[in-house]
């Protein structure tokens, strides 16, 4: 029964982005089917089949070995935050992102980011007859992230047409960067994060295809390369100084983040609890998301459990609802473990509508700016569907 709540679900997420579509008519169904049979594929490559759960199993060992690297550096200079018997949330998820962050940013000085990134995304709009520069950004989302991917795309951001920006922002919302996956990994089950990356890619794709279809010509249709060392390169120690720095910024934006929106919903509980002291914000976002979750296939419980906790992401961020479910992942079923981890691994909130504004801001014309910043409805919707269908597919095929 369960399995076919589910299914049925899957097709109501994917009914939603069809329902508000900006211009159903045009719509392309063969790229659309493309992308649909693909995420199922690789749902259940990753999910069920041996040699998909090998790769992810390696790659979560490969991120976990880097973690304990990272560790030992922390442990150097803050002994006494590592040796204890439970590491705190700075220390186990975000200061190994001094060591993560810049990792991931000498792969790109020398060019084996943008090399991979170039043609992964090549390889996706062959075999989806996607449009080659919006397969390249999904690609490019996953290692670079917000606002990065923006800012090393600009020059082909000021060649395409103005409603292939409002695309471009809307497939920015489920973008996750590799860096902080090693984040994501210390607080929620890793084969569930990693299987969460790729089905978001596609998903990004199909759903701004569905949401806010674009037609593009051939000429228009040109092949862009991600190059993070576009003008002057600096000196490797420079560049790398910088980076370290950066990374620093990073850890102490989530911390102050994380803080700042667990104070605030703590506030609004009590302001809440002053009405009725049986309503807070929990609850609320609960019954708001609960027929959502309820479609991801779960028992009434878990389902309103779940809904709780996607609300909390979509407001807050991603960091707090996993803090909030980390002491309870050991008492979720094996699906709930899955759909919750898959739904909360993107940058999908309102906190990243800001941030997007501000960076297309910078870098795109006045009409651009203008279109992303009248389509922040589709910019959010966008984020939703895609986390809603990833987790449905993920789900389909663990229990």
């Amino acid at each position: 029964m369960f399995i076919a709540i589910n299914v049925v679900g899957l097709l109501i997420f994917f009914g939603l982005a069809v329902f508000f579509s900006h211009d159903r008519k045009a719509i392309n169904k063969k790229s659309v089917a493309r992308l649909f049979i693909l995420n199922l594929f690789v749902g259940w490559f990753l999910t069920s089949f041996p040699i998909g759960r090998e790769i992810i199993a390696i790659t979560a060992a490969a991120f976990t070995s880097v973690i304990g690297i990272a560790y030992e550096g922390i442990a150097f200079a803050l002994p006494n935050w590592v040796n204890v018997p439970q590491m705190n949330f700075i220390t186990s998820a975000l200061l190994p992102l001094l060591m993560i962050v810049p990792l991931f940013d000498m792969l790109n000085y020398f060019g084996i980011m943008p090399f991979i990134i170039k043609w992964i995304g090549r390889a996706l709009s062959f075999v989806t007859k996607s449009p080659k520069f919006e397969s390249i950004f999904s690609v490019a989302m996953v290692v670079l992230g917000n606002p990065e991917v923006q800012a090393v795309t600009a020059t082909q951001l000021k060649k395409i047409s103005t409603q292939r920006c409002v695309t471009v922002s809307m497939m920015s919302m489920s973008c996750v960067s590799a860096a902080i996956i090693g984040s994501y990994t210390q607080m929620m089950p890793a084969e569930f994060v990693l299987t969460a990356v790729p089905l978001n890619v596609i998903n990004a794709l199909m759903v701004t295809q569905i949401l806010y279809p674009v037609k593009i010509s051939a000429e228009e249709d040109e092949i862009t390369s991600v190059d993070s060392n576009s003008g002057k390169k600096l000196p490797f120690f420079t560049f790398l100084s910088h980076s370290i720095i950066g990374a620093g910024k990073l850890v102490f934006i989530v911390t102050v983040m994380v803080i700042a929106f667990v104070s605030l919903a703590n506030l609004a509980d009590a302001a809440l609890a002053v009405i009725n002291p049986a309503i807070s914000l929990e609850s609320i976002l609960g019954l708001i998301m609960f027929p959502f979750a309820w479609l991801m296939g779960l028992e009434t419980g878990e389902a309103f459990q779940l809904a709780q906790l996607m609300g909390t992401k979509l407001v807050t961020n991603e960091f707090v609802a996993m803090l909030e479910a980390q002491p309870l992942m050991e008492n979720f079923s094996r699906h709930m473990q899955c759909v919750f981890t898959v739904f909360v691994t993107s940058f999908a909130n309102l906190g990243t509508v800001g941030i997007l504004l501000g960076t297309f801001n910078g870098i795109v014309d006045k009409e651009k700016n203008e279109l992303i910043s009248l389509n922040v409805k589709y910019m959010m919707l966008s984020g939703i569907i895609v986390s809603l269908i990833s987790a449905g597919i993920a789900g389909l095929f663990t229990w």
